[in-house]
């Protein structure tokens, strides 16, 4: 996030941060033998502007490298975490993201050594697990199912492993010893992997129900999906006082309501504050609503966060959810990104909302008026596995566009919103954002 900041004011190390990022796109870009035909920014994003004039400017400046025959027409989108700070701070429901919001995934991996989440002594070899969809079939095929459907296929998991155990223990002749000899490394890696994801199951279980997920989740959904003032306030002060509800989660409502209702003439943020505080949240914590206004609000943002910039947007939003209903309560929102790549998938990108910065191709007019049949998309500011499901979901529709996501990291709600208090705390206050 704090490439978002006026490039002047970075330190050293924040400029070696920004050239990695910008060499490691370009070394991603390399590996796909990709030398993008469209390179396009986020209009009204400086941030994302320059970042694509630095690898506008890195692709010609070795042309030789980017010498690739036969590929498909694609295109290099640049985004800005800016004009989304809602989805990194939602509680998730599908597998992969929920882990990295309740844990955190680090080179995929989850350390579960400091959690304090079970009453059940843990298994020493589930303390630190390694959660890869290209060495585990189960989360390959589950990461984006949802939490209901999740327990389900554990279920179904470790019924399996007990069928198989059972017909292990079945061993009469020197044929059944072979055969249970020669099927025992398979066997003791499904052994592994069901007892990791039954402990991790376990332990979102146990923070689902003692931080009251589903009731917190409940509330967000609405915040970032309805406009309901006075009874969205009534319920974001009614969970700020409740004594049961953690302090962190209580901070993040109120973040979502600061978000939504920042112009709203009747806007309670400044009693909220007084309530967190009463709560026990410290100064510097509270001073998180401010700053996240200096980072996104409405002023800041390029696009339009909630769908209401216009009376047709908004009345087919509110259409559409009364006619086909919401499947599950809990994943109503739908990132900026999602809807980004729907119009992209139908050629409906707009070059006023998303700019080009020239093509690699001689013939720029040409190659422009090509559909691109590939996109890889960057996030300056970081990407969330939330966005990642999206773009799943469009590779899975059956467009024929491949989309790869990419970021300078992955939040989850704790690594944005510290990243956010310290841009506050670096500028001493949100006049430089």
């Amino acid at each position: 996030l704090r490439f978002s900041t006026p490039r002047a004011r970075w330190s050293r190390g924040e400029e070696m941060k920004y050239q990695r990022a910008v060499k490691g796109l370009a070394s991603v870009l390399l590996a796909f033998k990709c030398n993008p035909t469209q390179i396009r920014y986020q209009s009204k994003s400086n941030t994302s502007m320059n970042f694509a004039r630095e690898i506008r400017h890195f692709i010609d400046s070795e042309k030789e490298l980017f010498e690739f025959r036969g590929r498909p027409p694609t295109l290099l989108l640049i985004l800005d975490r800016r004009d989304d700070p809602i989805t990194p701070l939602l509680t998730q429901w599908t597998y992969q993201a929920m882990v990295h919001e309740l844990f955190c995934i680090h080179n995929n991996r989850v350390d579960l050594r400091k959690q304090n989440t079970s009453s059940s002594p843990r298994n020493p070899d589930t303390e630190q697990i390694v959660l890869s969809e290209s060495n585990d079939q189960f989360f390959a095929e589950h990461m984006y199912s949802n939490f209901g459907d999740l327990g389900e296929a554990i279920k179904g998991l470790l019924d399996s492993y007990q069928k198989l155990a059972k017909s292990n223990r079945q061993i009469s002749t020197v044929e059944d010893m072979q055969k249970f000899v020669d099927s025992y490394p398979e066997f003791k890696k499904f052994a592994n992997n069901v007892s990791k994801h039954v402990a991790l199951m376990g332990e979102l279980a146990h923070l689902v129900d003692s931080h009251r997920l589903l009731d917190i989740s409940q509330l967000e959904q609405e915040l970032s999906c309805i406009r309901d003032h006075s009874n969205q306030l009534e319920e974001v002060r009614r969970k700020v006082q409740d004594s049961t509800v953690d302090a962190n989660d209580a901070l993040r409502l109120v973040l979502l309501y600061a978000l939504r209702y920042e112009s709203h003439p009747n806007n309670q943020i400044r009693q909220l504050k007084h309530l967190l505080l009463q709560k026990g949240l410290s100064q510097l914590q509270v001073n998180l609503i401010d700053s996240i206004l200096d980072y996104a609000g409405e002023k800041k943002r390029a696009g339009d966060l909630y769908g209401e910039s216009s009376l047709i947007s908004k009345s087919l939003k509110m259409a559409t959810r009364a006619v086909k209903g919401v499947s599950n309560v809990y994943t109503q929102h739908k990132p900026v990104l999602a809807e980004t790549l729907d119009l992209l998938s139908k050629g409906r990108l707009k070059e006023s909302d998303f700019p080009l910065v020239g093509s690699s191709s001689s013939t720029q007019g040409a190659a422009n008026a090509r559909t691109p049949k590939e996109v890889i998309i960057f996030m300056v500011g970081g990407a969330t596995f939330e966005e990642a499901m999206s773009v799943n979901s469009i590779n899975n529709s059956g467009t024929g566009l491949k989309v790869v996501l990419g970021g300078t990291c992955v939040h989850n709600s704790t690594s944005f919103t510290t990243e956010v208090n310290d841009l506050r705390n670096r500028s001493g206050t949100g006049a430089a954002f």
